[in-house]
């Protein structure tokens, strides 16, 4: 019978164990660093970095079963965002301030969760991945405040979505719409929401098992994608 991980990791090897042997709560690998590499190794994997221990504690690496997904053409939006989406509250941009947009979704208040999982390494990690041209930004704005917005991975035609923050009423949903229209438009197969939510379940995710996930992410990371920046949006 094969073991069940969690797995320690060091800076030495980049490869991960298969997914299919992290625990129930979904952890698989404990440690190593956030070189870019190595994130990239783990979302083609199916693999995220969640440190649930914030700074203090080691890196934690997961692979849950079963995987939230979002497929653009199935998403779906309410008659009263709709409305707000005519009213375009707010001035939309992509790639232009990924830092802070990191930056104000560790700060976002979340029901039941005491400090964040996006630490400063971690903030500096997306960063470089960022600059590389495989992690992006959604910019809400009023004027010059940056008021709403997410931020996530791309690679081939997967888009690993990783969290969102809001200061207006809508700007997340907002920004979450114009993200999802882009990829439509480039033919991306699917937004990975990684942990299942009644907010992205409202928006027509659905669970799949992680062996099927794990599949159509073998096929959509042979997509072309869109390397590179996304600062002139679509």
């Amino acid at each position: 019978m094969n073991r069940r991980g969690p797995f320690p990791l060091d800076d030495s090897r980049i490869a991960f164990p298969s997914p299919q042997l992290a625990d129930p709560s979904g952890l698989l690998a404990v440690g190593g660093n956030l070189e870019p590499e190595r994130l990239l190794a783990a979302y083609r994997s199916g693999i995220f970095p969640w440190p649930l221990l914030g700074s203090r504690g080691p890196m934690l690496w997961f692979s849950p079963d079963p995987r939230l997904v979002l497929y653009p053409e199935r998403f779906r939006t309410s008659r009263s965002l709709r409305r707000e989406l005519r009213r375009e509250p707010f001035e939309v941009a992509i790639d232009t301030r990924f830092r802070e947009v990191m930056v104000a979704c560790a700060e976002n208040p979340r029901p039941g969760q005491r400090g964040t999982w996006i630490t400063g390494p971690l903030v500096d990690a997306f960063e470089r991945l960022h600059r590389l041209g495989h992690a992006h930004s959604v910019e809400c704005l009023q004027g010059d405040e940056l008021v709403g917005g997410l931020y996530g991975v791309s690679i081939g035609g997967a888009f690993f979505g990783e969290s969102m923050f809001t200061r207006r009423s809508n700007s997340s949903k907002i920004a979450l719409v114009r993200l999802v229209r882009c990829l439509e438009r480039w033919g991306y197969a699917f937004v990975d929401c990684q942990q299942v939510t009644g907010h992205m379940l409202r928006f027509g995710a659905v669970e799949i098992p992680r062996s099927r996930f794990l599949e159509e992410l073998e096929a959509a990371l042979r997509l072309p994608g869109r390397p590179g920046s996304w600062r002139s949006g679509c």
